[in-house]
């Protein structure tokens, strides 16, 4: 039983390790090496739990993919809830997630630019985007405007302040509770700018 123990506790600081580094440096920069230093164990064991930098790299991606995108995908397909509702509810799950990961939407661009393809098919973004609940009412509300613009401009309001962070943070303009606090601000702020956009 501990010995059980033992390997689900290495396992697991493997895919920790795997999950700063691959977040700090990518894919293509990061060894196995890496991996197994951040871990604090050797090379060796390493190998034993996970074959290839891309399994492990798989599983990684997996998760961040999951974090990223599951947050939305339930909250555009409800059926019993208006746009401004949904809005509410992506603009707050949204932000309340990329405070408690602020490196994942660097990692996520990083391998959008290049895997596209893949990443598009794991998150099913073609049915997102254009099969959703939440973009038959967008189409019913504002009908002669495609409603990808409104859905990108909701996205980039969420997600940009966590991508410009490490420069407003090195610059000196935000502390990183400053920072969250700015965060927190914005989802009233992102709701009321897209009401504002709807109804223009």
């Amino acid at each position: 039983m501990a010995s059980k123990s033992k390997d689900a506790s290495t396992e697991e600081k493997i895919k920790e390790a795997a999950r700063i580094v691959f977040t700090q440096k990518g894919y293509s920069a990061t060894r196995t090496r890496d991996i197994a230093e951040e871990a604090g164990i050797n090379l060796a064991l390493l190998n034993y739990y996970f074959r290839s930098k891309e399994k492990l790299f798989e599983l990684v991606m997996s998760e961040k993919v999951a974090k990223l995108f599951g947050v939305i995908a339930p909250i555009v397909n409800g059926d019993t809830t208006s746009i401004e509702e949904k809005v509410t509810l992506i603009a707050d799950n949204y932000i309340t997630m990329l405070i408690q990961n602020p490196g994942l939407p660097l990692f996520v661009l990083s391998e959008i630019r290049n895997n596209p393809e893949h990443f598009g098919n794991k998150v099913q973004a073609g049915k997102l985007l254009t099969e959703s609940i939440f973009v038959q009412q967008l189409k019913e509300r504002k009908p002669d405007i495609n409603p990808l613009h409104f859905i990108i401009n909701l996205l980039s309001m969420c997600i940009f302040p966590f991508i410009a962070k490490p420069v407003l943070e090195s610059a000196g303009v935000m502390t990183p509770s400053q920072m969250n606090d700015f965060a927190e601000e914005r989802k009233k702020f992102i709701v009321q700018w897209f009401k504002a956009m709807i109804s223009s």
